[in-house]
């Protein structure tokens, strides 16, 4: 079966350019990697593809013999150099750093991130705090400076990797580098541990740290605190810290987004003759004006008194929805003018009763 154009097999011009060549052949690497696709020989076969047309046209002399004169130019044996990976240790560590967690050189260890949960009031989200957190976390031992090494002694240079880290080892038809297994990447052994920390290089510690909450953070959003997680194993960048926000039932509101909704009691004499009744907002109590002929369910919107939204800084409303409240027990005065009101009600107009009972009528109908 003919070659295809190795220029068709990466996707690209033949003026494209190299950066542009090394972009295409790292999506399809990445995209057809043996790894990725297990017992596909489709796959390998693209990837093999992919990597013949890569060995070719990153190299500007091997590209210029091949636009020259095809596949033919290299009809001795293959794309020249091919089997030589050497010129690709920089786009191979990228790859395999997706694969194997690793590049193709000897990376700083990166300590490993924290999660904080963190309980807030609604207030306290809706206003915005700042709160003090006390946590454990790994820091670098104060004894042995972090290394790991007994006091007196040094960690020595791993014999495994001569230092760097990393070791070749054959990953299908090439070799890649990965972690080294006695020294665990870090290119060096502790021959005397530390008696503090035993070798590790870091003790466990407990934390204190001040977190400020931006107002108008929601339920399950999270704050990221750079180098506030754990120490890295025998040095490099610590890890991050991450808090969780968890926002307690409130007793009153329940929150939407920005918006902020609460149930308001009032009387029947207030529903019918309109008055002023007192509703909690979260910046304090306020006298809110009820029009006669309230009913039960009917909502009133609160201008600017909900909480900021984070992203456009514009503060919600707050919606109160009203109900008629029954009291239970009544003195005997408010029984007295209760039964006089009733037995001067009468019954519904008859518009209303009609109103109601065709209702009814066409709900059964």
């Amino acid at each position: 079966m003919s070659k295809r154009d190795y220029y068709e097999v990466l996707g690209v011009s033949r003026g494209a350019t190299g950066e542009e060549i090394k972009k295409a052949y790292r999506k399809a690497a990445l995209q057809f990697h043996p790894d990725r696709n297990p017992d596909n020989p489709e796959s390998e076969e693209k990837f093999k593809e992919a990597t013949e047309a890569y060995s070719v046209l990153s190299d500007a002399d091997n590209r210029r013999k091949y636009d020259q004169f095809g596949h033919a130019a290299f009809s001795g044996g293959g794309a020249a150099g091919f089997g030589d990976f050497s010129g690709f240790e920089d786009i191979f560590g990228d790859i395999f750093g997706a694969f194997f967690g690793t590049g193709g050189g000897q990376r700083a260890r990166t300590g490993r991130d924290l999660r904080y949960n963190l309980e807030i009031t609604l207030e306290e989200a809706a206003s915005g705090i700042e709160k003090t957190i006390v946590f454990s976390r790994a820091t670098p031992c104060e004894t042995c400076g972090g290394n790991g090494a007994a006091k007196g002694t040094s960690p020595e240079t791993c014999k495994q990797c001569n230092g760097a880290g990393q070791v070749r080892m054959q990953q299908g038809f090439f070799a890649v580098s990965r972690p080294c297994p006695v020294c665990a990447g870090r290119g060096q052994v502790v021959v005397k541990p530390c008696g503090t920390c035993g070798g590790n290089g870091r003790v466990n510690k407990e934390a204190e740290l001040s977190v400020k909450i931006p107002a108008g953070i929601d339920e399950g959003q999270r704050l990221k605190l750079r180098g506030e997680g754990e120490a890295a194993p025998g040095g490099g960048l610590p890890g991050d810290l991450y808090i969780v926000i968890s926002i307690e039932p409130h007793k009153i509101f329940v929150r939407q987004d920005s918006e902020i909704i609460c149930e308001v009691p009032i009387t029947y004499s207030q529903a019918v003759l309109g008055g002023e009744t007192m509703v909690p907002t979260l910046d304090g109590e306020i006298n809110m004006k009820i029009p006669p002929g309230t009913p039960t369910g009917k909502t009133f919107r609160l201008k600017g008194k909900g909480i900021i939204d984070m992203h456009s800084g514009r503060r919600g409303d707050q919606h109160v929805r009203t109900y008629i409240h029954v009291p239970t027990s009544l003195s005997e005065r408010q029984r007295e003018l209760l039964e006089e009101l009733s037995s001067i009600e009468g019954k519904p107009t008859a518009n209303e009763s009609r109103t109601f009972f065709d209702r009814v009528k066409d709900l059964f109908d």
